[in-house]
């Protein structure tokens, strides 16, 4: 008898017990799939984002990122590095060191070593300061591209960009990355030139100085002379 006035008795404590876990396993569900909503979407947005649906598949090109390290190496004066290419940049101090060669001043401040957000905040000097020099908008890599290293390619072309974009700075006559751009061929023509020009023209058409074709018969006639 004792036992079973022990036994009703927790029961409500039991109940109780039992609805605290439902309900906080439905709080916890709800975060989950608050979160998981967010990443969704943040994952989507990343993925869609026009300037990387042409790289979004493009494999790495081991020759190409050589090529990259290759010219940083050169541009330092460093001999190059034997790191893997994304730790190499990782921490954005290569790049800021890099755009400061090729414009003196452009990055004030590098950390050289911190917490991962003070890292990744030497790369956004470094995109800040490319865009500055030149770089289009929609070539300079996301910082999470190289840090995460989400898209690494798109690290490469944007550092081939910079390079090209090198050749449009007189002021730099180091090293180059990539072919040469394609210069203006701008040709100027006298008065004299374009009147000959638009006379050669109208001959051709047939009407210089009155000339017609108005003697020429319909298909098959005779031409009268």
């Amino acid at each position: 008898m004792f036992h079973f006035i022990l036994f009703i008795g927790s029961i409500p404590s039991f109940h109780s017990t039992f609805f605290i876990l439902l309900y906080t396993k439905a709080i916890i569900d709800d975060v989950l799939k608050i979160k998981l909503f967010i990443a969704i979407k943040n994952v989507t947005a990343y993925f869609l984002n026009g300037r990387r649906k042409e790289y979004l598949f493009t494999p790495r090109n081991k020759e190409q990122e050589q090529e990259v390290l290759n010219w940083i190496g050169a541009v330092l004066g460093e001999p190059v590095t034997s790191a893997p290419y994304e730790d190499y940049l990782k921490d954005g101090v290569v790049l800021c060191k890099l755009i400061n060669k090729l414009a003196p001043g452009s990055v004030k401040k590098i950390q050289e070593r911190g917490t991962n957000f003070q890292l990744m905040e030497n790369i956004q000097r470094f995109q800040a300061a490319i865009k500055k020099y030149g770089v289009p908008e929609e070539e300079i890599f996301q910082t999470a591209d190289l840090f995460e290293r989400r898209n690494i390619p798109q690290v490469t072309l944007c550092l081939y960009a910079l390079g090209r974009i090198t050749q449009k700075h007189p002021e730099w006559t180091g090293p180059q990355l990539g072919p040469k751009m394609a210069e203006k061929n701008e040709r100027t023509f006298t008065e004299e030139q374009l009147r000959a020009h638009e006379s050669e023209l109208n001959l051709q058409m047939g009407f210089n100085k009155g000339a017609s074709q108005s003697g020429h018969g319909g298909f098959g006639n005779t031409r009268h002379m």
